[in-house]
């Protein structure tokens, strides 16, 4: 068996594959961009090579790396179990909707009783989950997060807190940290009677509140500043949503002007509260 770990990664506009020991001490990494492995010591480069090979493809550089900025430093000090960085939007979302997908195939717990109705019905009632949309709208908010990349934006999503509670996404750059919950409102008017928020028709939740608690404990883990939003995805009707005071509410489609704005942080300052977010240990305590 191979002492090396092969773990893939995406974050900061790179896809990556990186080499790790056992203890989670990275030797090397292939760029994928790029088409060049680098190597660390700790490991030989005929060894890397080889645990590398089921993922290489054309032509490959081999050598040591550059040399590295602090924010590569502050990457390359994690253990890949502790690092948000590779998450998706609507990571946790996504570990709870893969459970019901097996029960049609016969891997349902409790009863071993089984029929073609029953099967129909299960799979009915997952097409139906209220987190499909949810998940959905997360994806979409995603997106258009990650685009504010090249506009020197850092993004992390499904940030786990706890007491089983996530931050949908955390954004970090030039206007400053933004602690982003995702609403989906799938063409229906959207009503705000601070702190509650009701869509269509459904029973009023008190949204606002819980995007303020989301932005307390982001400050406290990051010792900074952080103002929440609420982003409403595919709400019915013109115009901007009202706002209160102290919490932003976008549509999904206004997420893109965020790259316009700035005057708050600097990038040292954006690298360094990213590095320190993506640690999933800074989370632990909130």
């Amino acid at each position: 068996m191979s002492r090396l770990r092969v773990t893939p990664t995406r974050g900061q506009g790179r896809d990556r594959l990186y080499v790790t020991l056992r203890d989670g001490t990275t030797v090397a990494w292939y760029d994928k961009d790029t088409g060049r492995v680098s190597v660390l010591s700790g490991a030989g480069r005929d060894e890397v090579l080889s645990a590398l090979a089921p993922y290489l493809t054309g032509e490959v550089a081999v050598g040591p790396p550059r040399v590295p900025t602090p924010a590569d430093l502050d990457r390359l000090s994690l253990h890949p179990d502790d690092d948000l960085a590779p998450n998706r939007p609507g990571e946790a979302l996504h570990a709870e909707l893969d459970a019901p997908r097996a029960a049609p195939s016969g891997r349902s717990s409790g009863s071993h009783r089984s029929s073609g109705s029953s099967s129909s019905l299960l799979w009915r009632r997952w097409r139906q989950d209220p987190r499909q949309a949810e998940l959905l709208a997360q994806e979409t908010v995603g997106d258009r997060l990650d685009r504010l990349e090249d506009a020197g934006w850092r993004v992390l999503h499904s940030i786990p807190l706890p007491g089983a509670a996530r931050i949908d996404h955390l954004a970090i750059g030039p206007a400053g940290v933004l602690a982003v919950r995702t609403l989906p409102a799938r063409k229906r008017r959207v009503a705000v009677a601070d702190p509650q928020v009701r869509v269509g028709r459904s029973a009023p939740a008190p949204h606002l509140r819980w995007a303020r608690r989301a932005a307390e404990r982001a400050s406290r883990a990051l010792a900074a500043d952080v103002r929440p939003v609420l982003a409403v995805v595919e709400a019915a009707g013109p115009g901007a949503l009202p706002t209160p005071r102290d919490v932003r509410i976008l549509r999904d489609t206004e997420i893109a002007a965020l790259a316009s704005l700035g005057g708050v942080l600097k990038p040292a300052d954006i690298e360094s509260l990213y590095a320190t977010a993506r640690d999933r240990h800074s989370w632990l305590r909130v």
